[in-house]
């Protein structure tokens, strides 16, 4: 698979060369990427788990989601910026990687069902905010806590791999038998 030239324009910026030749700031940034991460992980958990109705459903759901998705957001800025700089460093590489991808889509797969949900059943939280969760928010809890156990163990899995390259070099011979 060729690179596109944007992508070469990025891995060969000033600022990618900054980065890789520096031997704190990479370190740095992914400790903040990791940390604002696990902030959005945690926001997202306690409203999901709550739209799963753990531990209870007493607690105004509109306050709760109100409450925490300030800081969800501002944890996801976070680490969308310092995921864009990690990104830069070596954007070749997770060009072609599978897993970087799959996070990509995973990503985009919890914004549609955030979407959905805040504009179905989720704009009309008042209605049963102390009351029995209706079906739709409950799977869009499942949802959501399901996408972002995913988007988490597939970040953890771009660490283990350069990406994959299922082309067979040239020079192969796949002529078993003769």
């Amino acid at each position: 698979m060729d690179t596109p030239t944007i992508i070469n324009v990025i891995h060969d910026s000033a600022l990618s060369e900054w980065l890789r030749s520096s031997l704190k700031a990479v370190p740095i940034i992914e400790a903040v990427h990791v940390m604002a991460v696990a902030l959005v992980f945690g926001t997202i958990l306690i409203v999901d788990l709550r739209l799963l109705g753990f531990p209870s459903t007493q607690r105004a759901f509109s306050k709760f989601h109100h409450d925490l998705l300030r800081w969800t957001w501002l944890a996801f800025g976070i680490s969308a910026v310092t995921g864009v700089l990690l990104f830069i460093v070596n954007s070749v590489t997770y060009y072609h990687n599978t897993a970087f991808r799959l996070k990509m889509i995973a990503l985009i797969l919890a914004a549609v069902n955030m979407w959905i949900f805040e504009k179905g059943v989720g704009a009309n939280s008042k209605a049963w905010e102390k009351g029995p969760t209706p079906q739709a928010a409950r799977v869009a809890g499942a949802l959501s806590l399901t996408i972002w156990v995913g988007v988490l163990f597939i970040a953890r899995w771009i660490g283990f791999t350069k990406g994959y390259d299922f082309t067979i070099p040239d020079d192969v011979n796949l002529n078993f038998g003769q």
